[in-house]
């Protein structure tokens, strides 16, 4: 790779032909006085989905749990971690390729599972998925979704994860991952942090409802969440899954240290975005505690809060094998369906190769602890 000052800011956006912003997959010119409009970061997207999202809509993707401390931390933590440049290194040449479970990924860079994508724009996970494809990245599908998992397969040429939770309905979970496993899904992500829902004093302000969910969501089904969910179920799952499952929601090492020795597939530090437990750790800090515990037996990955590629090579250089994005993603397909779920990705994937170049690292391997200014 060879970024030159012009290919970052034709990647950024910056030399368009002519100024045009996609709405709703259609292309429409930009007024001259309103060329900034054109989304070149993620912050960007965030502040232009808002006035296209309805307001129970934007509520319910933006809220977290109680004062909502913990998702200002998710943010704040990656602020406060400062990075070492290491110059005259050759970078012509940089090669962003992970293999996870077998999986070849063009970036350490997947989507996370997000609830009823119809709430913010109609194309929902389809929209996703297909953005996701032209950004060769996976997708985590969550199993609220808005869209039957079989036909996000069905438009899906990239590879996809599911995502569920622990039901007192052990039939239908079972159900779900062997219909995810038929459909060519090629790991689960188990999430643990949610036993119980917390107190999301926003969303029950904003009076937040889902939309009817599709036949084959657990929650179409009517299961309930298992507030008697235990490593007991970790074990039954492993033992009929054929897939990799990966625990989501895991912030206490010896949690992780755990996990790994009942034979799960991989970690993931998460702490629901701060969705679900307030003033719980940020995601970030909690993570080389995990990474350390684990010492590489199984991937580990990290999300919540990342919103720049130097977030991401954070992640990595503290034990991450990979990160995933969740509200991002979802203001880029509020803005301009599957398009801006691509562009959202494009520009994370460039800025992280622009990190790694200017930090001196051509692969993944050399990202460690050394990238950290300390």
């Amino acid at each position: 790779m060879q970024i030159t000052r012009r290919q970052a800011l034709v990647s950024a956006g910056a030399f368009a032909a002519a100024p045009t912003l996609s709405v709703d997959g259609q292309t429409q010119p930009v007024p001259s006085d309103a060329i900034h409009a054109e989304p070149v970061s993620l912050g960007d997207f965030e502040q232009l989905a808002k006035p296209k999202m309805q307001a129970m809509a934007w509520e319910f993707l933006s809220a977290g749990a109680g004062d909502e401390i913990t998702v200002r931390w998710n943010k704040e933590a990656y602020q406060r971690i400062r990075l070492k440049p290491q110059v005259l290194v050759d970078v012509s040449k940089v090669d962003t390729n992970v293999t996870l479970f077998g999986q070849e990924h063009a970036f350490p860079i997947l989507l996370a599972p997000v609830a009823a994508q119809k709430l913010v724009h109609p194309e929902g996970e389809l929209g996703t998925v297909r953005g996701a494809e032209t950004a060769h990245a996976a997708m985590v599908l969550s199993s609220y979704s808005s869209t039957n998992l079989e036909d996000v397969a069905a438009a899906a040429k990239t590879p996809l994860w599911l995502q569920f939770y622990a039901q007192t309905d052990h039939g239908s979970t079972r159900e779900l991952v062997q219909r995810a496993e038929a459909t060519g899904y090629r790991a689960l992500c188990m999430t643990v942090d949610m036993p119980v829902s917390g107190a999301r004093t926003r969303e029950a302000r904003a009076k937040v409802e889902f939309p009817t969910l599709p036949l084959g969501s657990l929650n179409a089904l009517g299961s309930k969440l298992d507030a008697a969910v235990s490593w007991k179920d970790v074990e039954w799952l492993l033992s009929f899954s054929r897939i990799p499952l990966l625990l989501k929601g895991v912030l206490n090492p010896d949690d992780a240290d755990r996990a790994v020795k009942e034979g799960v597939g991989g970690i993931i530090v998460s702490n629901h975005g701060g969705r679900n437990f307030d003033t719980v750790p940020a995601t970030i800090d909690a993570l080389p505690l995990v990474a350390e515990k684990v010492a590489g037996r199984v991937p580990v990955l990290v999300d919540g809060g990342i919103r720049r590629g130097t977030d991401a090579l954070k992640a990595l250089a503290l034990g991450a094998a990979a990160v995933l994005i969740g509200r991002p993603y979802l203001h880029g397909l509020a803005v301009s369906g599957e398009a801006g779920v691509t562009k959202v990705l494009n520009i994370l994937q460039h800025e992280f190769q622009v990190a790694m170049a200017l930090t001196g690292r051509t692969n993944l391997p050399s990202i460690d602890r050394s990238v950290i200014w300390s």
